[in-house]
């Protein structure tokens, strides 16, 4: 393709208010363009890419044997009642109406019609197992799009549906499912792990897994051993404890005798606070926080001062969609307190107890009175300990959960994609049945499997750039070379330009030919900006048939003769 009729708007400098290198060198290369918030239009250039991505995860999907197909993008607001998800999903869901007051919802993922799709057309075991999949826009309403296509309202997607008749079913398809996103990851050129997850909104009954590429600007935070394969989402993330067992008998507070304590903490509501004020350290105090269900179910969670509370661990032992803080207002009713002197006794609604307070031989809690706390306080003696969990973040450097020698370690990431183990979660609800061997009707076990492909784009250049723009990997590069002559007023240049071109193209390699006349530094910046793995550079030794070869990311560009610069390419792409 010659360069001069390629839409490429590139920029010499980014829009202010992009500010993550992906950002930035998308909106530079002249790949994306804003429409609206959290929307965005793909030039030639970031369509080309996408496209590549989009056509690996087809490869690796049709290659584990899904079967590809295209829901509508508008679905039935009924289909999302009868699943229970229609309010559990939040504002996220984009809702509409038709003009006969029909509502529908803008598809953030596609369980309920899949599932209805499939009721209808399978009802003997004879057709299972079956796995489908699509590569389609998808709509979520974010309260706070950002980072370019890292976080969209409008954004593309790969979801695939397993239907098995039983769990074993089930698990082998999950399985194929995990290391086809392997397999797709690694063609990618991506750093990445996989990692235990919380099902979120999607649900499930069985085990799930994100898979995240480290990055700094990552908006979640992975949680991994140091010595062993443990690695989890933080959300998710067992705390260390290194084989450590709570009893309900064996309580530890036998160690202190004391008797409790009152003291006076006029205006002490925070940790910080109070450490200050007593002389005490953070894991010698109780944080007991008040938290609200969306079933209206309120309860008291009691965390060790140096730890944070996790709110995903809370949710599912309660067996609710979400939780929250309380207001003010509710704390004052059951604790009969302001909120910053919350305490465990005395407390008629549930008390939430982690493992580490459990543990604690005496401590410093609220006293449920205003600017009052009490020391000496005994879990277990001094308030039941009949709710006993891990119920807090895990902490880096603390013991790995898993194995005997390791420690936690945090990183950054940024989600990939996540397959989940539906179980009857969607298929129940949904009388997704079939009759199995014996003439019984049996519900389906099913599994979905997600891909971000446009938050994977992001993730890639995020992880292959440098200063001067983006190092795209040979496998989704928009165009795998880049030919730059000098001078295209140059005939000798010009001749030899398009002869390498003609060469590479006839040998089925990708090539922009960059035929503007143009200032060198413009072009050569140009070139490096929009990230193509191989740059030939036809200049002033074109009379002697000898070009500038060089990689994308490497230092020097090497000096050598048209047919060393094709071979090197075609070894290069051979072993793509």
């Amino acid at each position: 393709m010659r360069q001069s009729t390629l839409l490429i708007p590139t920029l010499r400098e980014a829009p202010a208010d992009a500010d993550t290198a992906s950002h930035q060198l998308m909106l530079r290369a002249g790949m994306i363009r804003q429409v609206a918030a959290g929307i965005y239009t793909y030039l030639p250039l970031g369509w080309r890419v996408l496209k590549k991505i989009a056509d690996i995860v087809r490869e690796e999907m049709d290659e584990a044997g899904a079967q590809e197909l295209l829901m509508p993008a508008m679905q039935p607001a009924e289909l999302w009642q009868q699943s229970g998800r229609y309010s559990a999903y939040g504002p996220e869901l984009i809702r509409l109406h038709d003009r006969h007051g029909r509502e529908f919802a803008l598809g953030p993922t596609h369980e309920e019609v899949i599932t209805t799709l499939v009721r209808g057309e399978v009802s003997s075991y004879r057709q299972l197992p079956l796995n489908l999949y699509q590569i389609q826009t998808k709509f979520r309403d974010e309260r706070r799009p950002r980072f370019g296509l890292l976080r969209g309202r409008e954004f593309l997607m790969k979801d695939a549906y397993s239907f098995d008749a039983d769990a074993a079913g089930l698990e082998i398809a999950y399985r194929r499912m995990y290391e086809a996103y392997h397999r797709i990851f690694t063609r990618l050129g991506l750093n990445f792990r996989a990692v235990e997850a919380d099902a979120g909104a999607i649900g499930g009954e069985g085990g799930t897994h994100e898979f995240m590429a480290l990055v700094d600007i990552g908006e979640d935070t992975v949680v991994a051993c140091s010595d062993c394969g443990y690695a989890a989402n933080l959300e998710r993330a067992e705390q260390g404890r290194r084989g450590a067992s709570f009893s309900l008998d064996s309580s530890a507070a036998s160690s202190d005798k004391s008797e409790i304590e009152s003291l006076h903490t006029p205006d002490l509501h925070s940790i910080e606070e109070l450490t200050a004020a007593l002389g005490a350290t953070a894991n010698q105090l109780i944080k007991t926080l008040i938290y609200k269900a969306d079933n209206g179910q309120v309860c008291a969670v009691c965390v060790r001062g140096d730890h944070e509370v996790n709110e995903i661990k809370v949710k599912n032992h309660l067996g609710v969609d979400s939780v929250e803080l309380a207001d003010a207002q509710t704390v004052q009713k059951v604790t009969g307190a302001p909120v910053g002197f919350a305490g465990p006794m005395g407390l008629t609604i549930p008390v939430l107890v982690d493992h580490d307070v459990a543990q604690m031989p005496s401590c410093i809690t609220g006293a449920n009175k205003q600017d009052y706390h009490l020391a000496h306080v005994r879990p277990g003696r001094d308030f039941t300990l009949t709710q006993v969990g891990d119920f807090r973040n895990a902490c880096e450097h603390e013991p790995c959960p898993r194995c005997a020698e390791g420690t936690l370690h945090f990183y950054r990431g940024i989600e990939l994609g996540h397959v989940f183990k539906l179980g009857t979660k969607y298929s129940a609800p949904l009388g997704a049945k079939y009759v199995d061997r014996t003439g019984q009707e049996q519900v389906m076990m099913m599994g979905c499997y997600g891909i971000g492909v446009s938050r994977v784009m992001t993730a890639i250049v995020e992880q292959h750039h440098d200063a001067n723009g983006v190092i795209w990997p040979a496998s989704i590069a928009p165009y795998q070379v880049h030919i730059v002559p000098i001078s295209v007023k140059d005939e000798v240049q010009w001749d030899l330009a398009k002869m390498i071109y003609d060469r590479l193209r006839q040998a089925g390699i990708e090539v922009l030919l960059d035929d503007r006349d143009e200032r060198p530094g413009v072009k050569l910046k140009d070139a490096d900006l929009m990230g193509s793995p191989f740059r030939i550079v036809v200049g002033k030794g074109a009379g002697e048939k000898r070009i500038e070869f060089k990689e994308r990311g490497t230092p020097e560009a090497a000096s050598m003769t048209v047919d060393e610069g094709i071979t090197c390419i075609l070894n290069a792409v051979n072993k793509m």
